[in-house]
């Protein structure tokens, strides 16, 4: 494999993050479970372990929840609060290393080459100092996983949540891979995994000893590079200084074939909430969209929309896209899957404001859509959905996120 700490990557994950804010706004809670509802106070966006253990899943109904968890307390999402706990966490973050990256509004790696010696403490000491005084100065519980590569990092601290810390050195990075079926492979959704498991790939470690040539037939350059991740070798690096992407993307397959335009749209709009809450995170805006169905066939019909200013707006997205869905849809089609694609990216800093008050209306949006979810996690655990994603009644019927969200071209 590799040498203990030939690099030393940090991956910090707050625990059910929305519910755990509320939690600390609420200390009369201390004990209940928790869920928090989407802005019309229709769905379950995210839930505590309790309310999770209870049967609540993300997606659900309100009045199906009430009846698993009646003793639950049921809270409206303030998406501004929960951005004012991440810039918290990211504070304290940047104590312990001055290098890190922001995956999402509660995730984040750490560079933490040298911070041994920095703090004159160990990997062990050190994650469990971060946990400690993440909990004592938010009152949220985060875990924390330190590995050689950032896909490793991420995999050990997703392995022992919650409130967990997880020291993956190269010696034990093979064992660690054995325990761990392909699925916990960051990128590795659903169908990715049924193809692996035809090929008699089960385990993360498996899949980290395939042969080059098999890798790139059956996941081509990603898996080859989620591989040599696995093996040690550092081939995705922190983005400390990101790039402006040239798009920003979430495509995904609805699990299924569907000719029920409600269910189409369910998705889109799926996929709509989750590219603005790239967007905001980001603080970033776009001017074009490409709204795109694909067949049962496989083929692929597309429409571009230029918008009239650059936004973040989930509002004026989410109309911009069943516009451009309403423009592709043939009733008695089947189709497969559905995406969107957003263009022109610029910086909101960079952006000029326009003549009706449109931008300040975005603004006022944006604080709403300060969320982003664990990027390749399944889904549900912190994903705040519209009200028309009712439609899409189980994870198991919620589309797979790519990896990694921003992608340039």
């Amino acid at each position: 494999m590799t040498s203990d700490w030939a690099n030393a990557i940090g991956h910090v994950d707050c625990d059910a993050f929305y519910a755990s804010c509320e939690a600390v706004r609420h200390p009369e809670l201390t004990g209940r479970p928790i869920c928090v509802l989407s802005s019309q106070n229709a769905i379950v966006v995210a839930k505590s372990y309790a309310a999770k253990a209870l049967g609540v899943t993300t997606g659900m109904p309100v009045w199906e929840a009430r009846k698993l968890a009646p003793q639950a307390a049921f809270l409206a999402a303030d998406f501004r609060y929960y951005g004012q706990m991440s810039d918290k966490l990211f504070s304290i973050l940047r104590r312990y290393s001055p290098d890190i990256e922001i995956y999402s509004i509660d995730e984040a790696f750490m560079d933490m080459n040298g911070i041994r010696m920095l703090w004159r403490k160990s990997f062990q000491q050190l994650a469990d100092d971060i946990r400690r005084t993440v909990d004592r100065e938010t009152g949220i519980t985060v875990s924390v996983g330190i590995s050689n590569t950032r896909t490793l990092a991420k995999m050990a601290s997703e392995s022992n949540k919650p409130n967990g810390t997880t020291i993956l050195p190269g010696k034990h990075i093979a064992r660690f891979l054995s325990e761990l079926p392909v699925a916990a492979i960051p990128g590795i959704g659903r169908n990715r995994a049924a193809l692996l498991y035809k090929f008699k790939i089960h385990t993360a470690l498996q899949f980290a000893q395939v042969e080059d040539g098999l890798m790139q037939r059956l996941l081509g350059r990603h898996g080859l590079l989620l591989k040599q991740e696995l093996s040690g070798r550092t081939v995705l690096p922190l983005q400390l200084n990101p790039q402006l992407p040239k798009s920003v993307a979430r495509t995904a397959s609805m699990g299924g074939l569907s000719q029920d335009a409600e269910i189409i749209t369910a998705h889109l709009s799926y996929h709509a909430m989750r590219l603005v809450s790239d967007l905001v995170a980001k603080h970033l805006l776009t001017r074009h969209l490409h709204v795109f169905l694909t067949l049962a066939s496989f083929e692929r019909c597309g429409t571009d929309i230029r918008l009239d200013l650059s936004t973040n707006s989930l509002k004026r997205i989410t109309t911009v896209v069943k516009a451009g869905f309403l423009a592709l849809y043939r009733a008695g089609e089947q189709y497969r899957g559905c995406g969107i694609v957003a263009t022109h990216i610029s910086k909101e800093a960079s952006s000029t404001g326009d003549l009706f008050g449109f931008s300040r209306e975005d603004s006022r949006q944006a604080g709403l859509m300060l969320a982003v979810n664990r990027i390749n996690k399944k889904y549900g655990e912190r994903t705040v959905l519209l009200a028309s994603v009712q439609r899409i009644k189980t994870k198991q019927h919620l589309p797979r996120f790519h990896y990694p969200l921003l992608i340039a071209r």
